[in-house]
């Protein structure tokens, strides 16, 4: 495995951390793809637009060697995004950039573009259409549109078969058809939606009327006439999902004659299944693979020889049984084209399938095969971390890879002596790495990405406790370097949201290097219900919010404070989504913060429950004695900390109503002065969960830090210039 230490560096002088503007315009790494061949890695990076008010992605080339720096392949203002390789060489990806000019096409602006295409809408905003670069490079060429817009791509890794999804509205029969109703619906400006069933949104958007089919078309070609590359011919391989294909995950077998994806469905009482059904590409006959009415399933990926699926087998929880999460190997047969089988109910294959990793006490994710199909590789957090591991199929011998970082995007090379993927942590925003599986001892090895590590501003460290009944508790403290300042710091008490998560990744939106530069100490604690750290852990805080992760985040709170370097005098609280519920509760539990800042929080359970998008998997946690118990709102009356409660209005995770209560109550039971209310309520009509535009997220900073100086540093309210 490799060595302990965390890679990164720090600086003295001034870092992109001390500067707003510095920091939102840091390039960030995204997707990166490997080519059938292992010889191409491509990556997709961001950087901002030219009004620094959004970003756009674009995509480089790798070198594998780790010896060439990073090469840009694509440059437009509209970016590109989902990188994919076909067997030949040539480069998938999504872009809503307008076609090129060709000489029955003499204009290549938005509404030559869209008399052009029969799937667009010049009174639409530009949809994503899949687009090819040539393995010999050049320019790319547009090969598939559609009305609603190209959404994720796969590629059978022998074949080139594609499939992809796209939207398309209920009971069009083609894209020609599609398109005219959408605009009739701009016409008329009608954006309502009927609904017959649940969910009706998730996370940030409606969903409806359009709902997500899968596509599937044999690997692209030139045209023989025009030596172009043709257009793809699209088949339609599920003409009336409902919402059974949202955000469907999706492995195609490498002959292409196959694909398996996640298939959600509709119980009584309005709680949702995913299952997993495999589709023949052929005739778009489907047929239930995995089925099971106490687990769900996700993340599959399908043999080398085409004749197993791995996948993740998702225990679903209840009020006294946390959720739980193994890898489960399936047999995948022939789909049976004369069948009628339509992938909801009855007997699945899923009851053929074994427990890869039974074993193991972490939740793997994101399993890939070796190129032999001996091995599945995957990701597990780990005590603050998430290493790679590598699991025998035949026998179950476990075997971790890597010891620090958190890992993403395995992607494995067909040679078998290589994985590649991202890691990042506190200190890296995120490397491309080379595992060498011949060398189980050597460090990643990193190579030349697009996206360079800036300088930090201090230095990470551990800060470890023991809860009351014994459990060990640790966390990341990020703190300026000894001798940067000329007393103790104060303390930023950071709880991370999930709840099912852990603080081992890089984040952009809650990064602690913009308070360090700030003078403070950031504590990022990992309390009951975090990942990483055994089934025990999430059953410690399961049901029991207030409970286990209150008291641990004290305890983690108590031994940061005991730092010389530390001053407990001087400390503030924060969190979003479930950081910000555990904000709200420690408000109403304790006076030790000097302030208290709450992000997208769960205020009054009841209410939250059956508004949040998803109020099924909820209830499986939470029973109706349990939501009284947990409820920040029920301590309301006992809140004398000042608190910024910060929220956006398109969030629909956790609603709106839960910030405009909880200004509510704060407010209401201020019975002073008006002009001496100690609470400040920062209100985004057009962010959602998170803040995501990079002069929102400024603005986000400046007004936590501004909160900060007045409540913890003792200064005068400044208001930011914008406000």
């Amino acid at each position: 495995m490799s060595d302990s230490a965390l890679p990164g560096a720090t600086a003295a002088g001034p870092t992109p951390f001390h500067d707003l503007d510095a920091y939102v315009a840091l390039r960030r790494l995204g997707a990166i793809t490997l080519s059938a061949d292992g010889r191409r890695l491509v990556a997709a990076a961001s950087d901002l637009d030219a009004d620094a008010t959004g970003y756009v992605s674009s995509l480089w080339e790798v070198d594998v060697t780790g010896q060439a720096p990073a090469r840009r392949l694509t440059r437009s203002a509209e970016g590109e995004t989902a990188p994919t390789f076909c067997p030949d060489g040539s480069l998938l990806f999504t872009s809503n950039r307008p076609a090129p000019r060709t000489p029955t096409a003499p204009s290549a602006d938005r509404d030559d573009e869209s008399r052009a295409t029969p799937g667009a809408d010049a009174d639409d905003e530009a949809r994503p259409a899949l687009w090819r670069l040539p393995a010999a490079g050049g320019e790319a060429s547009r090969i598939a549109t559609r009305a609603g817009g190209v959404g994720s791509v796969w590629v059978a890794r022998d074949a080139g078969t594609i499939v992809l999804a796209a939207e398309a509205l209920p009971g069009v029969a083609d894209d020609a058809e599609d398109a005219q109703r959408r605009k009739a619906r701009t016409r008329h400006k009608v954006s309502a939606i009927l609904h017959d069933g649940f969910p009706v949104r998730h996370w940030d958007h409606d969903l409806g009327p359009g709902q997500t089919r899968l596509f599937a078309a044999a690997a692209p070609a030139d045209d023989e006439a025009t030596g172009s590359p043709a257009q793809l011919d699209l088949d339609d391989l599920t003409p009336e999902p409902g919402r059974a294909l949202d955000d469907a995950e999706v492995a195609v077998r490498p002959d292409g004659a196959v694909l398996v994806a996640t298939w959600s469905s509709i119980e009584p009482t309005a709680d949702q299944r995913t299952d997993l059904v495999a589709i023949d590409v052929g005739s778009g006959r489907r047929r239930l693979l995995a089925s099971d009415p106490a687990a769900n399933f996700g993340s599959p990926a399908v043999s080398p020889d085409g004749r197993t699926v791995v996948c993740v087998r998702q225990r679903r929880p209840s009020p006294d049984e946390p959720v739980d999460q193994t890898l489960w190997l399936l047999p995948l047969a022939e789909v049976d084209v004369t069948s009628n089988d339509t992938g909801t109910g009855g007997e699945a294959d899923g009851a053929e399938g074994r427990d890869l990793t039974p074993e193991l006490d972490l939740w793997p994710t994101d399993p890939q095969w070796s190129a032999d199909g001996r091995t599945v590789y995957f990701v597990a957090d780990q005590n603050g971390h998430a290493p790679v591991f590598a699991v025998d199929v035949e026998t179950g011998q476990l075997t971790q890879l890597t010891d620090v970082g958190a890992f993403s995007q395995i992607r494995v090379c067909p040679t078998g002596r290589w994985l590649y993927a991202v890691r990042s942590s506190y200190t890296e925003p995120g490397s491309i790495v080379a595992i060498d599986l011949a060398e189980p001892d050597a460090a990643p090895r990193v190579l030349r990405g697009p996206a360079e590590l800036p300088a930090l501003p201090g230095a990470l460290t551990e800060v470890t406790a023991t809860a009351a009944d014994g459990t060990a508790l640790r966390a990341w403290l990020a703190h300026p370097e000894p001798g940067q300042a000329d007393r103790p710091v104060p303390l930023l008490l950071w709880v991370h949201g999930g709840p099912l998560s852990s603080w081992n990744a890089w984040s952009w939106r809650w990064n602690p290097w913009l308070m360090v530069a700030r003078g403070y100490a950031v504590l990022l604690p990992d309390p009951a219900l975090s990942t990483g750290y055994g089934q025990q852990m999430v059953r410690r805080g399961w049901g029991d919010w207030g409970g286990a992760p209150f008291t641990d985040l004290m305890t983690i709170t108590d031994a940061a404070v005991a730092r010389p370097d530390v001053d407990e005098t001087r400390t503030a609280a924060m969190g979003g989504s479930f950081g910000g519920y555990m904000a709200n509760w420690i408000a109403g539990h304790t006076d030790r913060f000097d302030a208290i800042v709450t992000h997208a929080s769960l205020w009054s359970l009841d209410q939250f429950g059956a508004t949040t998008d998803m109020p099924s998997y909820w209830r499986h946690e939470m029973s109706g004695e349990r939501v009284a118990a947990n409820s920040p709102a029920r301590c309301a009356d006992a809140i004398r900390t000042p608190m910024l409660v910060i929220h956006g209005d398109r969030d629909y995770r956790v609603p709106i109503g839960e910030g405009l209560r909880l200004w509510w109550d704060l407010v209401s039971r201020h019975e002073g002065d008006p002009q001496t209310l100690p609470h400040r309520f920062l209100y985004f009509p057009d962010e959602n969960h998170w803040v995501l535009s990079p002069q929102q997220a400024k603005l986000w900073y400046q007004t936590v830090q501004a909160f900060l100086t007045w409540h913890v540093l003792g200064h005068e309210w400044q208001q930011p210039e914008l406000l």
